[in-house]
């Protein structure tokens, strides 16, 4: 008995310190989690409290306006929302979309999509979902506050251009920034970010983006602002004047309405640019928010192009313009006599084969004065095989063709300036002495920009002094390349380029201005030979292109102006009164005849101003009849493409200056 009961008294004291070490192993594991969650991870769950109670909401900053060259608003921006999603907890969002999709009008999709692309952000970090909300939208969010708290409204500021398409190459447009742009930035852009994707927005994007602020909020169980607490405020973006001027612009943009084309003004002392517009156009305003899928298809579909800034961009023949290019070359080279005369029946054979000329009747005995007045092609013809392809590639070279000249807008294309090395290098094939004929007066492999153009002969009439078109005003002066071009070659050319307009049966006669000294240079390109066209029969389509050149006044020119009207088959009658009618504005203003039009914010429609409709009527009604130059029988151009110029020069002149 006795041995039992003592087992008996032994048995609770076993269990009694078996009971007693797992009371001090729990106590010892809850000292542990208290450890832990004080000591050892109380950062991380101080941050987990303060956001269920803090929210942080970015400050968009707004991007620097664009102005003027007199300081007038031409883009600017407006007050905007966007819808944020908080992704603070993965699994509430997940749950919550399609609620929320529903809500916002969005598909799921799209939601996703923004999601995944967003997947490297810290999970704190909203995006935006809906760029721009609707008057339901947040009515939505305000209505769902409690069942819905991923959801907040962020105010930004949208992008404002003008209506119509005004301007719209040279501005461009703004876009959310691509996952490339992100990778390239090194940590500056973030998705979401709206960056500039063309034109100046483009170029100038670091300029004109401001740095993004943050507010925090104390908010309370369904997600309401209650306080705040810190804000850094957002830094606006810098605004930038430019050399365009309004009046100018609006001018060139009404005298394209309806054509496909380009103007180009620029100051040929300076390199800034006064006018650039491209016609057909699109809407920037359309980019502002967020281009649909559809719609952009619709824009690098459209037959049209109006995604291409002809300006400086549509590489095409530049016919008899070049011909002034070819008078250099012939003065300056002095491989023909400056006073070399030819007679011109109308025609002309070369290699077996008939040249005609514009003017079936021909020109009679011609010099190289008469030749650039009348445009007579069978001058230059003779002149194209007197230099030879090399010795015109290499002056065209040195004046500024095939070369980009560097305008400050991304996209510009080089043109093509043709030679014996450069079709060897892209077609394997010889050079033809035939095609020289075809070059000589501008058509061929040649291929030239509405920018070119206005720059290559503003160096010229300024004696070989090329300054860098430019869109930006600013002190510093542009780079300047030099080709120094003698002055009686300057005379004859400004003399010629003179007659032009202002002597009896000058092809661009039409366009005279009373009181104002304007030179310049009709053209008509063909896009395809006369024997090519007959095989086609696609007359209206394929209408010769209408160029002119012109510049005032006669000695110390102010103002260089190039135009383009695709299809406008002669430059007297389809591109010289536009060049006219922007020249006419631009003394007007400077005589003070009339008034700058006002623009104390933007987004103003363009319009034709009055008193520029009724010069415009007049001038039509009192228009002279003119010489118009067409465009004469050649044989096919041989096939190109857009290519580096050669430089391979001839023996004796110097190295190719121009980039």
């Amino acid at each position: 008995m006795s041995l039992w009961f003592q087992n008996e008294n032994r048995l609770p004291q076993t269990r009694l310190t078996v009971i007693s070490y797992s009371i001090v192993g729990l106590m010892a594991l809850l000292l542990l989690g208290f450890w832990k969650l004080q000591i050892v991870n109380s950062d991380r769950y101080s941050q987990l409290a303060e956001r269920n109670r803090v929210r942080s909401i970015p400050i968009i900053a707004p991007r620097g306006a664009m102005l003027d060259r007199y300081g007038r608003v031409i883009v600017d921006n407006y007050p905007s929302f966007s819808v944020l999603l908080l992704r603070d907890d993965p699994q509430q969002v997940e749950r919550l979309l399609p609620q929320i999709a529903d809500g916002l009008d969005v598909t799921l999709d799209d939601i996703k999509q923004q999601m995944e692309a967003a997947t490297a952000l810290p999970h704190f970090q909203p995006i935006v979902i809906k760029p721009e909300a609707t008057p339901g939208d947040i009515a939505f969010i305000e209505s769902h506050r409690a069942d819905i708290p991923v959801l907040e409204m962020l105010m930004v500021h949208r992008r404002r251009y003008p209506h119509g398409g005004f301007m719209a190459h040279s501005s461009g447009y703004v876009g959310e920034v691509s996952s490339e742009q992100i990778e390239e930035s090194g940590g500056r852009y973030k998705p979401g970010d709206i960056v500039g994707k063309a034109g100046l927005e483009r170029q100038y994007n670091d300029h004109l983006m401001g740095i993004d602020g943050m507010r925090r909020s104390v908010v309370n169980s369904v997600g309401r602002e209650v306080g705040r607490l810190e804000q850094t405020d957002a830094v606006p973006g810098k605004p930038i004047r430019l050399t365009i001027d309004y009046d100018l612009q609006l001018v060139a943009e009404e005298a394209l309405v309806g054509k496909k084309g380009a103007v180009v003004a620029m100051d040929p002392k300076t390199g800034e640019v006064l006018a650039m517009a491209s016609q057909p156009s699109y809407d920037p305003n359309d980019f502002a928010i967020r281009i649909s899928k559809d719609e952009w298809q619709q824009l690098n579909e459209d037959p049209e192009r109006p995604l291409l800034d002809r300006a400086i961009q549509a590489q095409l023949a530049p016919g008899s313009v070049f011909k002034i290019l070819m008078a250099t070359a012939m003065l300056e080279s002095k491989a023909v006599p400056a006073d070399y005369h030819v007679f011109c029946p109308g025609s002309a054979e070369f290699y077996g084969r008939v040249f005609h000329d514009w003017d079936a009747k021909g020109h009679g005995d011609v010099d190289v004065h008469k030749a650039i007045v009348h445009s007579c092609d069978v001058f230059f013809y003779n002149l194209g095989k007197q230099l030879g392809i090399d010795r015109i590639s290499f002056y065209a070279g040195n004046l500024g063709l095939g070369h980009k000249t560097g305008v400050d807008l991304p996209g510009e294309e080089p043109g093509v300036m043709p030679s014996e090395a450069w079709k060897e290098r892209l077609f394997h094939q010889k050079w033809y002495p035939g095609e020289t004929i075809s070059v000589a007066i501008g058509q061929g492999a040649i291929a030239v920009t509405p920018i070119q153009l206005a720059y290559v002969i503003g160096g010229i009439i300024t004696g070989g002094r090329f300054h860098q078109p430019h869109l930006l005003l600013t002190n510093e002066a542009a780079p300047e390349i030099d080709f120094p071009i003698s002055d009686s070659t300057v005379n004859t050319v400004t003399e010629g380029m003179y007659g032009v307009v202002n002597e009896q049966g000058g092809t661009g006669s039409g366009s005279k201005l009373p009181g104002i000294e304007l030179c310049g240079k009709t053209g008509s390109a063909q896009v395809i030979s006369n024997q090519g066209l007959a095989r086609t029969g696609k007359q209206a389509a394929l209408k010769d292109n209408a160029w002119f050149v012109g510049f005032a006044p006669r000695q110390n020119p102010e103002i260089v102006v190039s135009v383009l009207v695709q299809g406008g088959q002669h430059g007297a009658t389809a591109a010289a009164p536009i060049a006219r009618d922007v020249v006419k504005a631009y003394y007007d203003k400077k005589q003070g005849k009339i008034a700058p039009q006002q623009l104390t914010t933007q987004a103003v429609p363009p319009g034709i101003p009055p008193s520029f409709a009724a010069q415009a009527a007049a001038r039509a009604a009192q228009s002279e009849p003119v010489a118009e130059e067409g465009v004469p029988t050649k044989p096919d151009a041989a096939p190109t493409k857009p290519q580096p110029v050669s430089t391979t020069p001839p023996v004796a002149p110097p190295a190719t200056m121009n980039p």
